[in-house]
């Protein structure tokens, strides 16, 4: 399946969904994979972003969806990038 990375921020109230309940940060994980994404690692970050996730889905469409689905609710909002393996990329050269 393709590879993804999902990079976001958080917006005022979902910091104060994050503090009244950090769990959260799971249970829409697991919305996640209810849309057909696998999360394959998450990580909350310094910078710009305040978490990384990598995740596979089937399509393009598929990762659109679940970035819509979750921007929609005003709690985060989401960068995401195709990720392509170095060894498939080395290949379209050669």
């Amino acid at each position: 399946m393709p590879t993804y990375i999902m990079l976001s921020t958080v917006t005022d109230e979902g910091s104060k969904t994050i503090k009244k309940n950090p769990d959260r940060i799971k249970e829409v994980n697991e919305e996640i994979e209810a849309l057909g994404v696998k999360v394959k690692a998450q990580y909350a970050v310094l910078g710009p972003f305040d978490f990384i996730n990598i995740v596979e889905a089937p399509d393009n469409e598929t990762v659109i969806h679940v970035s819509a689905e979750l921007a929609a609710r005003g709690t985060i909002k989401i960068q995401t990038l195709a990720a392509v393996p170095i060894d498939d990329f080395i290949a379209k050269f050669k």
